[in-house]
């Protein structure tokens, strides 16, 4: 791998590695740029990966949320703030594409102009997006063909394709079935589900073997189409782009000319290094990426780096999603494999008339949590002779059908900095102020009742209702929309080309640049609009415009 010095002025500095900042790394060394990728995390490889339930990568070494990356919440500004893990955040190269559950949706049509179409409800900040999804759908078909996506073309709800997956979708699992037959009874369309994961070896890469929990885990045999396996590596052959983990960014520097110059970070010694660059790109994730633009302000940004607007860490958006739990009174054993074999998406928008917002899809999934403490029953023992009894049947009977639905953006539910609470590096930590809009609460519900039917029309014996995810106070794995994008400077953070208005060589390609939350299953687009950036980025860089 090549290696550069931070004195070195690389042409770009990525912060991040995930979904969107391993392909902004593949795409422009494979440009001809040098390229140093700043990850927080470690680098793991295979050999790092486990699939037994009570070793995944739940640990603070490996890391998705633990007593690094501590946040705090409150419902709103009045209230004090608590410390608590409110996010999921993959912190080692590539990110949460190591261990993500691997839906890839591409968002319908009309989410990219749902203010124009449906209306801004009361409360909300909707806006239209400042692109299409004509403009974005070349990028959607590179993210299936250059990350690897299994799927089946054809399904009458989803948006026009101009291209067939690179490979079919991965063999139906039980609860796949189930899913069938409760959709079939109800009228409802059940498909193979689009995932990020391969049904056949595919550029060099070995297909899923169904070796275990799949969603959470990272994968032993390099199926996941995980930015670790799909791009990292193509990146690095470049010979023009350093990785280098263990290194967490705590500033963005700026030079006297008002233009971004590198950035700071902490290496695994806690040493502060500035890498220096001619350009930045944050890639961290809808919490971190304004979180560090606060925390670069300058006496020329007092309020942090490119917010002028105001909008930096604004309209933050969660999933407005449900779901609902049932026993069959078979074995189903859903925990081996992949999470999702089967989707629903009749709901993609919502029917009128019933006062809702949005839309969103329905899959159903085994709940594969460890069997100390996860296998058991609301209201039943948790350990002892009597949960001994039942765990088996807890374990290989239970499923959850899971609905994954749009959230409004709304400018109050924002991340800023907490005045008090520090991690380990002395770095002030995000804090977030959030209370879900009324008929985000009122779509979960819609959602609950939906998943309930499904499970109960797919001939479940036992009934078990979770509460609505985006309810209280909001978290989750999927951050959005805290430097959304558009054409005006007044209510967006970047432009159309994820340049940021206030700074010509700082761009924010991640989830953070959302307009809208689509339909709950973000990561495919995320990686579409870092395919469209990436050219346009090269295309600035290469006529002299950055």
């Amino acid at each position: 791998m090549k290696r550069y010095s931070p004195s070195d002025e690389v042409d770009f500095a990525i912060v991040g590695s995930g979904a969107a900042g391993g392909v902004m790394a593949h795409e422009l060394a494979r440009s001809g740029f040098s390229v140093v990728v700043l990850e927080q995390g470690p680098w793991l490889t295979e050999k790092d990966f486990s699939h037994d339930p009570l070793d995944p990568l739940y640990h603070p070494e490996r890391s998705l949320s633990n007593e690094l990356q501590m946040q705090t919440r409150r419902a709103k500004e009045t209230d004090t703030a608590e410390k608590g893990h409110w996010i999921g955040v993959g912190r080692c190269v590539g990110g949460g594409t190591v261990h993500f559950t691997a839906n890839y949706w591409r968002c319908p049509e009309i989410e990219f102009q749902q203010a124009t179409r449906l209306g801004v409800p009361d409360g909300s900040s909707v806006a239209d997006w400042p692109i299409t999804y004509k403009d974005l759908e070349p990028y959607y078909t590179k993210v299936d063909w250059e990350i690897g996506v299994s799927g089946k073309a054809g399904y009458p709800f989803e948006p026009w394709r101009s291209k067939d997956y690179p490979v079919p979708p991965l063999p139906i699992k039980s609860e796949g079935v189930l899913c069938e037959r409760g959709a079939n009874k109800l009228g409802w369309h059940a498909w193979p589900a689009p995932l990020a994961i391969i049904s056949r070896p595919y550029r060099g890469r070995e297909a899923c073997i169904a070796c275990g929990p799949c969603g959470g885990f990272g994968c032993e045999v390099q199926a996941k189409s995980s930015t670790l396996v799909a791009m990292i590596p193509g990146a690095v052959a470049t010979s023009r782009c350093e990785i280098r983990p263990d290194s967490y960014v705590r500033k963005i520097e700026m030079g006297k000319n008002g233009r971004v110059s590198g950035v700071t970070y902490f290496d695994k010694d806690k040493k502060e290094i500035y890498q220096r660059a001619k350009a930045v790109v944050l890639s961290a994730n809808g919490v971190y990426t304004p979180t560090l633009l606060l925390l670069s302000a300058t006496a020329a940004f007092p309020n942090g780096l490119a917010n002028s607007s105001g909008q930096v860490g604004r309209n933050i958006m969660f999933d407005a999603g449900a779901s609902a739990e049932a026993l069959f009174e078979y074995d189903v054993n859903g925990w081996k494999g992949v999470d999702v074999s089967r989707v629903i998406w009749d709901f993609f928008e919502v029917p009128k008339g019933l006062g809702l917002y949005g839309g969103g899809g329905l899959d159903m999934r085994a709940t594969h949590w460890s069997l100390a403490g996860g296998s058991t029953w609301p209201g039943e023992p948790t350990w002892g002779r009597e949960w001994k009894k039942r765990s088996r049947d807890y374990f290989n009977r239970r499923v959850q059908a899971n609905a994954h639905a749009s959230a409004l953006p709304v400018s109050t539910n924002r991340i800023d900095l907490d005045p008090t609470e520090k991690d380990p590096w002395g770095v002030a930590v995000p804090r977030l102020t959030f209370t879900a809009h009324p008929l985000d609460t009122k779509l979960s519900q819609f959602f609950t009742d939906r998943a309930r039917e499904l499970l109960q029309a797919a001939g479940a014996v036992k009934m078990s209702e979770l509460k609505p995810a985006t309810a209280s106070t909001g978290g989750g794995a999927h951050l959005l929309g805290t430097c959304r994008m558009g054409n005006n400077r007044a209510t967006s953070v970047t432009d159309s080309d994820h340049r940021a208005h206030d700074i010509p060589n700082l761009f924010i390609v991640d989830g953070s640049s959302l307009v809208t939350s689509t339909r709950g299953q973000p990561t495919m687009t995320i990686q579409a609009l870092a395919f469209r950036a990436a050219d346009r980025i090269s295309h600035l860089a290469k006529s002299g415009s950055i």
